[in-house]
């Protein structure tokens, strides 16, 4: 197996996507590149076979406002070398999903089911795509931005809490600054100042 070096990772994943992926990104020795979402598969084939070994996490993030919506982002690693890539992948909201990376990275099985039960990702081909921490059959995907911090009313009893928690107090209530002018979404009894 090739030594991995994210320098020359990169220059092979531009030889072989040109077009299809953007501009790398490098912030604090850190090097991001965005991909297409097709090619998914390929780019994650190409790093392991180059001795990216290790995927160490897998993310989904809502950028809710903006088009498209979503992103998958997937930390690449090689364990034996200490070497590093962020690879990015946009999804919209109305997406059938992103291929899965589950056949080739054993991590990405439990990750991507994560992305799915939190943020709402959908993850094409995953063997076992379902709820890892909030029940089956819970309706709402509870990091997406638009997802009241106080949570959302249930009509599962026994499950979980049937009405929205207070949060009159609680460490993640703030007022709001003079500034501000879009907030998250939140219940503040309106005593509080």
């Amino acid at each position: 197996m090739p030594i991995a070096n994210t320098a020359s990772a990169l220059e092979l994943l531009k030889t072989r996507f040109a077009g299809k992926m953007g501009v790398p990104k490098e912030f604090r020795g850190e090097t991001t590149v965005e991909v297409d979402k097709s090619e998914i598969v390929a780019v994650a084939q190409l790093l392991k076979d180059n001795g990216f070994n290790y995927l160490v996490d897998l993310s989904g993030v809502d950028n809710f406002g903006e088009e498209p919506r979503f992103e998958v982002v997937y930390e690449f690693a090689s364990v034996d070398n200490a070497q590093h890539l962020r690879v990015k992948v946009r999804v919209s909201e109305d997406d059938e999903g992103v291929p899965t990376i589950s056949h080739l990275y054993q991590t990405a099985n439990w990750h991507e089911r994560e992305a799915y039960d939190m943020v709402g990702m959908r993850f094409i081909g995953h063997p076992d795509l379902r709820r890892i921490l909030m029940w089956e059959g819970y309706p709402y995907h509870p990091l997406r931005k638009d997802f009241p911090l106080e949570g959302k009313e249930t009509l599962v009893p026994g499950e979980a809490f049937t009405k929205p928690a207070p949060l009159a107090g609680g460490p993640f209530v703030t007022a709001p600054a003079s500034l501000t002018i879009d907030r998250e979404p939140r219940a503040r009894p309106p005593e509080l100042p």
